[in-house]
């Protein structure tokens, strides 16, 4: 613990003082190739401690997409469209939107299944005839 501490109360700071930093703004414009060479490794280790921080906290980055919503219907197709004509409607219809259904269009129950693997919330469109 002992050359820790010495490294973080005397090593550091005297490293750190001995660095060619200006007391204004002209300043930076008047230092030399080695003044700016000294200060390139604590710049760098300064943007090392920060990409690490930023990982840390920010482990993703930018959230990416989980995955393809579709995972079996109509592959062949770019854009999969279905109609329903109202008339072939009975009283009551419950229409699938996890795209696990066997009988796609309609639900058939898959999205209990899904949303037990996944922790989603998803459920069936249900159409109902006004009477």
């Amino acid at each position: 613990m002992q050359p820790f501490a010495g490294l973080v109360k005397t090593t550091i700071p005297n490293y750190l003082s001995g660095l060619p930093i200006p007391d204004s703004i002209g300043g930076w414009f008047k230092l030399g190739f080695k003044d700016w060479l000294a200060l390139v490794p604590p710049t760098a280790a300064l943007a090392g401690c920060g990409y690490v921080a930023y990982r840390a906290f920010c482990p993703h980055g930018r959230p990416q997409p989980c995955g393809k919503v579709n995972p079996s219907i109509q592959k062949n197709n770019p854009k999969v469209v279905d109609s329903v004509d109202v008339e072939d409607i009975a009283d009551k219809a419950a229409f699938c939107r996890c795209w696990r259904s066997k009988k796609w269009p309609y639900c058939d129950g898959s999205h209990g299944t899904h949303n037990k693997e996944t922790g989603d919330n998803v459920g069936p469109v249900v159409v109902k005839r006004e009477k």
